[in-house]
């Protein structure tokens, strides 16, 4: 509260980030739903006697996970989850779950935050014949989300981080006539390892294609830009022989690489070079949307390939030049 009230006096507003997809399995929730099934938490996760379940649905961390269920021996049962085996996706179908959500999100507020990044929202649902992101349903409680908070605590800001292509994230900014009722605001992946073709081989056509491609956005809502954050620089959404040229380009080292991208830093993946991070910066800043820069990527801080994982990038902010 303290934090949040110095930064209103200096004129800043405050977003937290705020994961809906899953909690941790040592969170009390879950702790609770797999020692009773039949309790009052036994349905707040996604069971399943057997790892069927679900087949369309792609696994995201293909590093580490083999399956997107998980096998529980305390209640016999296999769990949910489209992230890492000890991140059990909570379930959505349950009103329960979704009024504990919603009591969530308002706790912060009454404390003065003044919006949050919803993490992961592709995958709120799950249906059996879909890949498992981007349903009706998800788009459904995003709208139920955004009318309770605008009725409750107007200028509150919603961004969605949603990795997938511009014509899928376009929808959770909600209905284009009335100006968007879900997310003011889209996270932008697909720009971000085209802003490093383009530069590296010296054309445009990485970043201008994508942004050909990309839809028109309601009124209001904004696209958010960003260079790198705290995951790896994903190669998700370009083809094959391009994911191959960025490894080259910018991971030399095979544990530069996570998943499928790059765990690195600006400052890193541009050589620590001041004139190219201005460069990149300076490009971020003329693109069509609202620029995020990642903590520490204003001072060109580094990162740490030993660290496993995205642990990486993830280092304490460096406030002295030790």
């Amino acid at each position: 509260v303290e934090f949040v009230d110095a930064a209103h006096q200096r004129g800043m507003r405050v977003i937290i980030d705020f994961v809906m997809n899953h909690t941790s399995d040592q969170h009390p929730w879950f702790q609770e739903s797999r020692k009773d099934p039949d309790g009052p938490y036994g349905d707040y996760y996604m069971w399943a006697d057997d790892d069927k379940g679900y087949p369309d649905a792609r696994i995201i961390f293909v590093d580490t996970e083999t399956s997107n269920w998980t096998f529980d021996p305390v209640r016999g049962q296999y769990f949910f989850h489209r992230f890492f085996s000890h991140q059990p996706d909570l379930n959505y179908e349950n009103p329960r779950v979704q009024e504990e959500i919603l009591a969530a999100l308002k706790f912060w507020l009454d404390l003065g935050i003044d919006g949050f990044r919803l993490d992961a929202v592709p995958y709120l649902y799950a249906a059996e014949g879909t890949n498992c992101e981007n349903l009706p349903e998800t788009h459904d409680f995003l709208k139920r989300v955004r009318e309770e908070i605008d009725a409750q605590y107007p200028d509150t800001v919603l961004l969605a981080e949603a990795n997938q292509w511009p014509e899928d994230v376009v929808d959770y900014f909600g209905d284009y006539a009335n100006g968007g009722d879900e997310c003011h605001m889209a996270f932008h992946f697909p720009v971000m390892p085209r802003i490093f073709m383009a530069v590296r081989r010296e054309s445009r056509y990485p970043v201008s294609e994508i942004l050909a491609k990309t839809p028109a956005i309601p009124a209001g809502c904004q696209w958010g830009m960003f260079l790198r954050n705290h995951d790896e620089l994903t190669l998700e959404m370009v083809t094959d022989e391009e994911r191959d040229y960025m490894w080259a380009e910018y991971a030399k080292d095979p544990r530069m690489r996570a998943n499928i991208g790059i765990r690195r830093r600006l400052a890193p993946l541009l050589d620590n070079d001041r004139h190219t991070i201005e460069l990149f910066t300076a490009l971020l800043l003329a693109l069509p949307g609202s620029p995020i820069l990642y903590y520490g990527d204003e001072i060109g801080m580094g990162d740490n390939i030993w660290l496993g994982d995205r642990d990486a990038v993830r280092t304490p902010m460096q406030w002295t030049p030790d």
